[in-house]
């Protein structure tokens, strides 16, 4: 909501909580036939991209959840060649995964095209690899193309998505997962971003249960700041088919690329699980794979 001081509220009902930047104006505005679409121009975050009244991303902060949504499951991977990134249409996180020279072929299949084409306008420089000979895009339904998807074709999936609501509600269902499930390799790996530690655990453990009824054997819960996000706390779950193995510290050490939060120490610890969430963390790994 934009008050009449330009001051753009997100309020988190459940959470009893808001967050505010200051606008200096609106740059775009309009509904698409998925979701609400607008542009601001802030004072000290840059530009910030709202969907249906929600924070996507400004473009002070964005490198957090881009990096540690990307660098974690790519350096888990023994040999990530073939990433799909479903949702992940202001395209900064294909960015992310087009820095490793490894992959050699991202799909990224987002249903709103027009997210992508005010990405490209309004924040170019999370659009630079979007040239890439080895990028593909589908504007299309991410659940039907994961349907149809080739078993055991993909290394790695990333589900860069909105809020489990709306378009993206699907994208959190054990019917989904299963389909991801089959998509990958023997040592696949699929990370998604999980909302707040703090405020969303019951999406959280949501998640966990559709995982293991999906057919996933291990789950690890990824955490990291995120100020523009309910709470300024955020997560993501990295998911196996079988054990997730350990992270390839020598190569996330030596990588040839440029990053501004990443690296093996934030990587190691995202990994470290606070003390309030360790016994839930226990229970739900507990019934993984067996549903």
């Amino acid at each position: 909501m934009l008050d009449a001081d330009h001051w753009f509220t997100e309020f988190c009902e459940e959470a009893g909580s808001a967050f505010s930047l200051r606008i200096r104006g609106r740059l775009h505005e309009e509904r698409t036939p998925y979701q609400h679409i607008a542009i601001y121009e802030t004072t000290d975050f840059g530009h910030l991209m709202v969907i249906d009244g929600f924070v996507m991303l400004s473009s002070r902060d964005n490198f957090l959840y881009h990096e540690m949504l990307t660098h974690p499951v790519l350096f888990t991977h023994p040999h990530p060649r073939r990433v799909c990134i479903v949702g992940g249409g202001d395209c900064g996180t294909l960015r992310e995964v087009l820095r490793h020279p490894g992959v050699e072929s991202v799909v990224l299949v987002e249903i709103d095209e027009r997210v992508t084409r005010l990405a490209e306008r309004y924040f170019p420089e999370l659009c630079e690899a979007n040239g890439d000979p080895r990028a593909e895009f589908r504007f299309e339904d991410g659940i039907r193309w994961m349907q149809a998807a080739p078993p055991g074709r993909l290394d790695v999936i990333i589900v860069d998505s909105t809020d489990p609501f709306g378009p993206g509600e699907g994208l959190f269902t054990a019917s989904f997962y299963a389909d991801c499930a089959r998509a990958l390799g023997p040592d696949g790996l699929l990370v998604q971003q999980s909302e707040s530690p703090l405020l969303h655990q019951d999406i959280i453990r949501g998640m966990f249960r559709a995982l293991g009824e999906g057919g996933f054997r291990a789950c690890a819960p990824l955490f990291f700041p995120q100020p523009v996000y309910p709470g300024g706390w955020w997560s993501a779950i990295l998911a196996g088919k079988q054990a997730i193995p350990g992270f390839r510290v020598d190569d996330a050490a030596a990588r040839p690329f440029p990053t501004k939060y990443y690296n093996p120490d934030t990587h190691r610890g995202a990994l470290a699980v606070p003390g309030f969430f360790a016994e839930a963390l226990a229970d739900l790994n507990s019934g993984l794979g067996q549903g």
